[in-house]
Parts: structure tokens; sequence; C-alpha cells
């Protein structure tokens, strides 16, 4: 259960190692009988097949083990990725995402991500360098004065939406967007405390900073306005 990545890696590997065949030596054979199949892409969605009995097995046995579920989804996810890019695999075709989109499985998976998001921003909010820019010594690259808190958080909002992006539905896409909203606004809430403690020196560093750093966050939400 500790290892998805053994059998995600294997049919990955069966994939490559096929497909001269599959091009060279059937492909020319379904051609010439008049079939329209792909030899290729159906080799690729049968393997796919072994794969999805496998998870809809072991799911539910790490459901509600965090490191064990959290690996196996990146797992998932960079399976996935694979799968698309380098092979060519259809959309139209069976895929992961449908088993992570099962009921039991998404409501964990959003768990898990907002747990881990969570702790990512407690971390980046008490780090030393929260409220320094990366860029600072570099003027011509640093127009906005980024404090490394805001764009350690928008990375995150980026990485969850990459993560949840090739879901099979638009509704399992909004309840991700409906998390990435309420980590917004905890991080809204979060500055406005910090704000607080610092409202008797509003030319002060720290002030300027989170000023700086709520212009940038709008910017950039501004920015993927339009990605639908």
């Amino acid at each position: 259960l500790n290892k998805p990545e053994w059998y995600l890696t294997q049919v990955l590997m069966w994939i490559g190692n096929h497909s001269k065949f599959l091009d060279d030596k059937i492909q020319p054979i379904l051609d010439k009988a008049g079939s329209s199949v792909n030899a290729g892409l159906e080799f690729s969605r049968a393997l796919v097949m072994l794969i999805l009995e496998k998870l809809a097995a072991d799911i539910p046995c790490l459901l509600y083990d965090d490191t064990l579920f959290c690996h196996l989804v990146d797992e998932v996810l960079l399976f996935e990725r694979e799968l698309y890019s380098v092979h060519g695999y259809l959309s139209s075709f069976p895929s992961c995402m449908h088993i992570l989109s099962e009921e039991s499985c998404f409501q964990r998976w959003l768990t898990v991500e907002k747990k881990f998001a969570l702790q990512k921003m407690d971390s980046m909010l008490s780090s030393e360098a929260a409220w320094i820019s990366q860029y600072k010594d570099i003027s011509d690259v640093d127009e906005m004065k980024v404090p490394d808190c805001a764009e350690t958080f928008m990375t995150l909002l980026l990485v969850i939406t990459d993560r949840y992006k090739n879901l099979p539905t638009a509704s399992r896409k909004l309840q991700f967007l409906g998390l990435q909203k309420e980590l917004v606004d905890d991080f809204r809430i979060r500055l406005t405390q910090v704000m607080k403690e610092e409202t008797r020196a509003s030319l002060g560093f720290r002030y300027c900073a989170i000023l700086n750093a709520v212009n940038y966050i709008a910017t950039v939400l501004a920015d993927w306005a339009d990605n639908v």
C-alpha cells in the first residue's frame, strides 16, 4: 500500500516498451482490415483499467492514513500527467481521476489538501523571511516588493489548481475552488491580525510589507480571472 509508484511506473514502462511493436506490427494489420482502432491507445486503455481496479481495492485500505493517502494521490497525479503528455492518452478514456472523484475518496482528498495547505500557511507566516522579498536586491525584478509569504501563498494556490484541473467534472473542480476561496479568506484574516499588531508603526517595514502582499495577491487574482 505504501508503494503505488511500483505498479504505476510498471504500467508506464509497459506502454513505452510496447509502443514501437504496436505501431509497426499491429497497427498495419488493423489498418488493412479497415478498423479505426488505435492499437497503442487500446493497449494503454486496457492497462489503465487494471490500475483502476487496483486503486478501487487499495483506496478503502488507506483512506484514513493521511501519509499513505497523500502519497497515493501524488503518485496518481504524476502518473496521469505522464500518461497524457508522453503517451498521448485520450481524455475521453477512463482515467484515475474518475476514481479520485468518487465521493468518499474525493471528500478525503479535499480534507487532506486543506490540512496540509493550512500547515504550509502556518510555516510560511512564522518564517523569519516571511515579510522579506526574495528579490529585494534586484530592483528591476521586484517592482511590487512582494514579501516571501505572499509569493509562497500564491504558489500554493497555483499548485492546488494544477492538482485538480484534470478532474472530470466541473462540480468537483468547483469544490476545490471553494477550498481555495477559504484559504484566501484565511490568509486575509492572518494578514489582518498581523496588521493590527503593527498599527502603531504604519510606515514601518512590516506594515508596508502587508500592504504590498495584499496588492500583489489582488493583482494576481485579477490576472487569474480569465482562467475558467
